[in-house]
C-alpha cells in the first residue's frame, strides 16, 4: 500500500517554477532517497509533502486518501489537514528544537498536547526512545547543552514519539561535521533495518546507496531518473545523472 503518493505536482514561486509535473509514491517499509544538485527542488518537494508549502496543482494522498483535489484549475486542500499531519514526522537540517524546553519536554509536548495522550505513558515511551538512542542521561538537558549530533538525534526521536507512518528527513546531516554526521546516519540506518518508511533528501551519496530501496534523482524541478540504488549509482545510462555523480566521485 502507498503511504504517500504525489501525482502531477506543480509548484512555482512567482515566475520561477520549482516543481514540474512530479509524480512518485512511497510504499510501506520503503526507504526512498532524493538526490540532486542545489536548487533542483528536493527540499521544496518535501515541504509540499508535509504541507509547509502549498502546491499549485496536482494530488497529494496519504494512505490513498487525497489531501488535495483539483477543482477546475484550482488546487483545494482537505479541511482535516491535522489528521493528515499525524501520518508523518519531519526532521529538519537545523534541528528546530524548542530551546526553552528540556529534551524530554521537546519529545513529550506534541503527543500530549496534539494527540491528547496520557502523560505518564508518553513519558515512559520517550525515555525508552532516548535509551535506544543512547541519550537517556540527557533527558533533563536543554538543546544548548547538547552537541549537534545529539540535537539531531533528539529531533529524530521527537518525530518518532508521534508514531508516524512515514518519516521525512531534509538533509539531516548538512549542519554537522563528519564525525557527528556518522552518528546520525547510523540512527537512520537502524530505522531502515526496522522497516521504518522514510523519504530522505540527502547529499550523502554513499549513505543513499547503502540504505535506500529506491533513489530519485532530481534536477531543474524534474525527476530525471529513479530506480534501484545500484542501477542509479553504478549503472546509470542517463547523462545528467552521470554528470552529477561524477562531481561527487572525484
Amino acid at each position: 500500500m502507498s503511504i504517500l503518493s504525489m501525482t502531477n505536482i506543480e509548484k512555482s514561486f512567482g515566475n520561477l517554477q520549482v516543481l514540474k509535473d512530479i509524480s512518485f509514491s512511497v510504499e510501506e517499509g520503503e526507504v526512498v532517497s532524493i538526490i540532486g544538485p542545489s536548487g533542483s527542488g528536493k527540499s521544496t518537494l518535501l515541504r509540499c509533502a508535509t504541507f509547509l508549502e502549498t502546491i499549485d496543482s496536482g494530488v497529494i494522498a496519504y494512505d490513498d486518501n487525497p489531501v488535495t483535489t483539483m477543482v477546475g484549475d484550482k488546487c483545494v486542500y482537505a479541511k482535516n489537514l491535522n489528521d493528515f499531519r499525524r501520518c508523518f514526522g519531519l526532521v529538519f537540517q537545523n534541528f528546530n528544537l524548542f530551546p526553552h524546553y528540556t529534551v524530554l519536554k521537546n519529545m513529550m509536548d506534541a503527543p500530549v498536547s496534539v494527540l491528547g495522550r496520557d502523560k505518564e505513558e508518553v513519558k515512559a515511551e520517550c525515555m525508552e526512545l532516548l535509551k535506544k538512542m543512547g541519550l537517556e542521561d540527557r533527558a533533563d538537558a536543554y538543546p544548548c547543552q547538547l552537541s549537534g549530533g545529539q540535537q539531531q538525534r533528539v529531533s529524530i526521536v521527537r518525530a518518532l514519539a508521534m508514531k508516524p507512518q512515514i518519516l521525512f528527513f531534509d538533509e539531516p546531516t548538512s549542519a554537522l561535521d563528519p564525525e557527528l554526521t556518522g552518528e546520525v546516519l547510523k540512527v537512520i540506518k537502524e530505522l531502515a533495518e526496522e522497516n521504518m518508511t522514510m523519504v530522505i533528501v540527502t547529499h550523502e551519496m554513499q549513505f543513499a546507496r547503502a540504505v535506500s530501496d529506491r533513489v530519485i534523482f532530481m534536477d531543474g524541478g524534474l525527476i530525471v531518473e529513479q530506480g534501484d540504488p545500484e542501477k542509479v549509482f553504478g549503472n546509470t545510462e542517463n547523462e545528467r545523472t552521470k554528470q552529477f555523480l561524477s562531481n561527487y566521485n572525484r
